[in-house]
């Protein structure tokens, strides 16, 4: 009180207007928010999450960039190309335990849709026990995507070999790494992670989660790693990495948008993020339905309220189809809820969607319970 009454004693009587800037606090709906867990020098307590909206935001509650921090560099590049919100998670060592710790500290938010993690291909010998981690957590949470690095000074095969090691579907692999103008001085190489965050992130907010974030200028890059050819270019395809690109007169380029998943159904980026979206979105908008009557008009509701926002997806060019009837159904009646469903306390929901890319349905179920939303494996209906 005497700060505010000191305030006034220089001051004529009138109105003023006093700006204090702090983190901000939001709860809406969104895709292309990352969260990115990696070292600080000198750091070495978990610190975390911490939301940014702005660059400027991480010298002010993470830390001052240092010439050689990952983390620092993702978050960089990750607003130079589009971003507008992301979560920081300083860990306290490079361990797996520790990353477990961070991954931890993320989990039960559901704002955010993307992770990365830049700092745990330093370590040749972990880097692909650490990466599974990070999809496992995903694949887990079934909710968000992991943005894989190569590790640097990897060959193509070697890369084919980070490919074959990890297995999961909520995850995509990006090759090589990315020059970039350092903090202190002169340029450095850094994992693209964060860059690539960004151009979802742009890609989102641009056209929605159902354009492949690939044929997108990396703003901030000065050169890669290494400069691929069409052959090469051919090689990592067919395995599923995505590369980046050197074009004359057209900059640097993601040029690759496949998961890590074996799957056909899951090849594509942009599908499998288009399904991880919907559970979010049905996630967060359905959860006053918990602990409903679970009948006919708790189906009805379910039937309706889903049928509008896919119908809205289809709008927008997510879903491909002549008529919304050939682009998607959504089914919640007897069919698909039996009395052993019922007892459990769980409502499931089928639906059917034919992705922009590739266009076919693909079949998956909900189960709407008690823990949330999950999603069965994908299905081809035997008639539509």
């Amino acid at each position: 009180m005497e700060d505010f009454n000191r305030y006034f004693e220089d001051h004529a009587p009138g109105l003023y207007l006093e700006d204090r800037f702090s983190r901000p606090r939001r709860t809406r709906f969104a895709t292309g928010v990352p969260a990115f867990l990696g070292l600080m020098p000198g750091q070495t307590k978990l610190h975390g999450p911490v939301m940014l909206s702005l660059w400027s935001h991480f010298k002010l509650y993470i830390g001052e960039p240092t010439q050689d921090c990952n983390l620092a560099y993702a978050v960089h590049g990750f607003f130079q190309n589009g971003g507008r919100r992301c979560y920081v998670v300083v860990l306290p060592s490079g361990t797996a335990q520790s990353l477990q710790a961070g991954l931890d500290v993320i989990s039960n938010l559901n704002t955010l849709d993307l992770v990365c993690a830049p700092d745990i291909v330093k370590d040749r010998n972990q880097a692909f026990t650490q990466q599974q981690m990070l999809v496992y957590h995903c694949e887990g949470r079934g909710d968000r995507f992991a943005i894989l690095d190569s590790r640097s000074g990897d060959d193509k095969d070697s890369v084919w070999t980070q490919w074959s090691e990890i297995n999961g579907r909520n995850g995509a692999i990006y090759y090589p790494w990315v020059k970039v103008r350092g903090f202190q001085s002169d340029t450095v190489m850094v994992p693209p992670c964060g860059h690539i965050a960004g151009v979802y992130a742009r890609t989102d907010h641009g056209r929605g989660v159902h354009k492949a974030p690939a044929n997108e200028v990396l703003e901030g890059v000065v050169d890669l790693e290494f400069h691929l050819d069409n052959r090469s270019q051919a090689y990592l395809n067919s395995r599923r990495i995505n590369c980046l690109r050197a074009f004359p007169g057209r900059g640097i380029r993601v040029w690759g948008a496949r998961t890590l998943s074996g799957h056909n159904t899951w090849m594509y980026v942009n599908v499998r993020r288009l399904f991880l979206t919907a559970v979010r979105w049905i996630d967060w908008h359905l959860q006053d339905l918990t602990f409903e009557p679970n009948d006919h008009v708790l189906w009805a509701r379910i039937e309706r309220e889903l049928t509008e926002y896919f119908y809205g997806q289809y709008r927008h060019g997510a879903l491909k189809g002549r008529t919304p009837q050939e682009a998607f159904y959504v089914k919640c009646n007897e069919e698909t809820n039996s009395q052993e469903n019922c007892g459990l306390g769980e409502v499931v929901t089928e639906i059917g969607l034919a992705p922009a890319n590739p266009y076919e349905f693909v079949v998956i179920r909900l189960i709407h319970g008690a823990n949330g939303v999950r999603i069965t494996e994908p299905e081809r209906p035997a008639t539509l």
